[in-house]
């Protein structure tokens, strides 16, 4: 994997954190989780990458983006395997507590 790729998935988790950032403290978990996992996907699908979703949003918290299998990234590029979770810590977003973030690991397909 290009060694370039770590600043453009810092930016995919920088992204995920400022929009669940957005709806700190107002007690709804859904939208939070919803507005970080649409972001952490936009951001995704505009890097260089074939990315597969290996362990993914979908199945823990019903979301319909990033489940496991789906394809992310532009298509072309190195061909990744992705685990994902937009917000680790969901209500203590929703609650104005600290400790959440963006998650993202990404290693060589297969």
């Amino acid at each position: 994997m290009r060694r370039e790729l770590a600043i453009e998935f810092s930016r995919v988790t920088e992204s995920a954190a400022l929009a669940g950032y957005k709806w700190l403290g107002r007690g709804d978990k859904n939208t939070a989780d919803g507005a970080a996992v649409n972001a952490m996907r936009i951001m995704l699908n505009q890097v260089n990458i074939d990315g597969t979703i290996v362990i993914g949003e979908g199945e823990i918290d019903e979301a319909p983006m990033l489940y496991i299998g789906e394809k992310v990234g532009t298509g072309r590029g190195d061909a990744v395997d992705i685990a994902v979770d937009p917000i680790e810590g969901t209500r203590m977003t929703a609650m104005g507590q600290s400790n959440a973030l963006a998650v993202l690991a990404v290693g060589d397909k297969g």
